[in-house]
């Protein structure tokens, strides 16, 4: 069985796992940080999963700030137990099952290169660091577990340490987000556009996201 836990712009962020059903509070609660609502998806290939498991399951899974359950499975009685407990559920055949793991394996890269610009409506995610070559426009929002870096206009939305890494940066070569997020810690763009033409780097310091001058060391 494999679970996999996504935000709210429905971005893959970790793949759960667990020893045993009795182990499942404590791998939920140390995504309890995460302020934003999560999903997650359940994907049983030839397994049937009883009542008193699912009903455990769903049960600790509400205590936490999760907004969506959907249980994919070629198992009807899985599906009929889903159902009976009112989580979303959609009975699939064994080769669709595993394209859709396969999809979601694919995009599993830890650190991404992205290449071009972002519009209004597009959406990237990293599990790792995230850097792009291009702009980064309005609308648009990029998210990463580690740091990003926009080597041209971060115009849009930006998220680093999208888990809890406080010690994650975001740098850009125009700095003009219309917000920026780094783990738990927020800050609303500024009105006026930047007059500076250096990169810039934004930090979090005594909670509370501090933007800098991003200077390259090569003294090593």
């Amino acid at each position: 069985m494999k679970i996999y836990l996504y935000n709210s712009y429905k971005e893959y962020i970790e793949n759960l796992s667990f020893e045993n059903w009795d182990n499942v509070y404590e791998t939920l609660k140390k995504f309890s940080s995460i302020k934003e609502p999560l999903g997650a998806k359940i994907f049983a290939i030839n397994e049937s999963i009883s009542s008193h498991k699912l009903s455990k399951f769903k049960r600790n899974f509400d205590k936490f700030n999760f907004c969506s359950l959907t249980i994919y499975s070629n198992d009807r009685d899985t599906i009929l137990t889903a159902k009976s407990l009112k989580i979303e559920s959609t009975f699939i055949k064994e080769k669709e099952i595993k394209k859709k793991l396969f999809l979601i394996n694919s995009k599993k890269r830890d650190d991404i290169l992205h290449e071009g610009t972002l519009r209004s409506g597009d959406r990237l995610f990293s599990n790792g660091n995230l850097c792009i070559i291009g702009d980064v426009n309005p609308g648009a929002i990029v998210s990463a577990k580690k740091s990003i870096f926009v080597w041209g206009k971060l115009l849009g939305i930006a998220f680093a340490g999208n888990g809890g890494d406080n010690n994650a940066s975001i740098s850009s070569l125009y700095l003009n987000p219309l917000q920026l997020r780094i783990a738990d810690v927020i800050a609303i763009g500024p009105k006026d556009k930047p007059k500076n033409s250096y990169p810039e780097i934004a930090l979090v310091d005594n909670q509370t996201i501090h933007i800098k001058p991003y200077i390259i060391d090569n003294k090593n």
